[in-house]
């Protein structure tokens, strides 16, 4: 794949474009599918850019619509054949669907504010942690499994420390995630050392959310807002589920996310009081005996 094809971006621009067409039709999903005599579920994954769209469902949707423009139609036909190319994480045959729609926008995002209530961010994590983290998560998988499910997320964090185009961080952290002692005393201080580095990065920032502010916007869960440098990408807010994950990017949906954000930074440590804050944790577990 072309290092400047992203398929899961392909897929969710060629998504809004579809959209685009079908609405300046005055066409309903229930419509194009009866026209098309596919189910309305299809048309809604291909417009949303969840399900892989090919040429020919590009050329029948142009058909429907009564496209005139050649060229708008070999462009659209294009983004499709890209679309089902495969990103590097293709290779990684554990992982689930949503994951890989997951590191397909995370790999094209610009910026990411992330909440994390019980463990750290996985674009800060050392490998030690990562793999307890995973393994505590997933107990019946394989140690190879583990390994693998680890060299992803040492492939995502790329991200973070590459000269060119740095994602910018913005990381909530509550500090239960901070105390759990995943690994044990010895890989949270070197993974709370870790922490610090990752902080002092500028496109980097960290704050911490006490135990002391109570009551906040994140204790219905993690999620994370991706912003995208291109005007036509919608911001996306991620929910993480055990199973199943979700991603909303109706505007009022991330309205609230965002507002809810903006409350979270303003309760959280200031990013100097986290430094010290992470700075005295990693003198408890340094003291604690490690077997």
């Amino acid at each position: 794949m072309s290092g400047n094809v992203n398929p899961t971006v392909r897929r969710r621009r060629l998504g809004q474009e579809l959209r685009r067409l079908r609405e300046d039709r005055q066409m309903t999903a229930e419509e194009v599918a009866d026209r098309l005599l596919v189910s309305q579920s299809k048309i809604s994954r291909l417009e949303n850019g969840r399900r892989s769209i090919s040429p020919r469902d590009v050329r029948d949707l142009c058909g429907v619509y009564e496209v005139e423009d050649a060229k708008l139609v070999e462009s659209l036909m294009q983004m499709a054949k890209e679309s089902r190319q495969q990103g590097w994480w293709h290779a990684f045959a554990e992982l689930s669907p949503s994951y890989s729609v997951y590191i397909g926008l995370e790999a094209e995002a610009s910026s990411l504010r992330v909440y994390e209530p019980q463990v750290m961010p996985g674009l800060l994590q050392t490998p030690a942690y990562a793999a307890a983290v995973i393994s505590g998560a997933l107990p019946e998988v394989s140690q190879e499994e583990v390994a693998s499910r680890v060299q992803v997320r040492l492939r995502r964090q790329q991200r973070i420390w590459e000269d060119r185009t740095p994602l910018r961080l913005w990381a909530v952290v509550d500090e239960s995630a901070l105390r759990r002692a995943i690994g044990g005393a010895a890989t949270m201080a070197e993974q709370l050392r870790h922490l610090e580095e990752c902080s002092q990065l500028p496109h980097v920032t960290l704050q911490v959310m006490p135990f002391s502010a109570g009551a906040h916007p994140g204790v219905n869960g993690q999620y994370t807002i991706m912003e995208f440098s291109e005007a036509a990408d919608t911001t996306v807010i991620y929910l993480e589920g055990g199973t199943n994950d979700l991603y909303l990017e109706k505007p009022h949906d991330v309205q609230h996310y965002s507002i809810m954000y903006e409350h979270l930074r303003a309760q959280a440590y200031s990013p100097d009081q986290t430094r010290l804050f992470v700075r005295q944790l990693i003198e408890e577990f340094d003291r604690q005996p490690t077997d």
